[in-house]
């Protein structure tokens, strides 16, 4: 990871990432919120992997239910 990507994804902890994935099935986020996931997403490879792995489970559940 570059110098850059090390200060970006430090701006939230992957802890508080992870939260606020989660959290975006229940509620909007907040603009600084969404700029910061976003960023640390960006740097962070293990994060931006488990927001594609809670997508696929909310379409598998999806197409369960129908």
């Amino acid at each position: 990871m570059n110098k850059l990507a090390r200060r970006i994804s430090h701006l939230i902890s992957c802890r508080e990432a992870t939260e606020l994935v989660s959290q975006l099935r229940e509620r909007p986020l907040s603009p600084l919120e969404r700029v910061k996931l976003r960023l640390h997403l960006a740097a962070c490879k293990a994060c931006s992997r488990f927001e594609r792995q809670l997508a696929l489970l909310d379409e598998a559940m999806r197409r369960y239910r129908r």
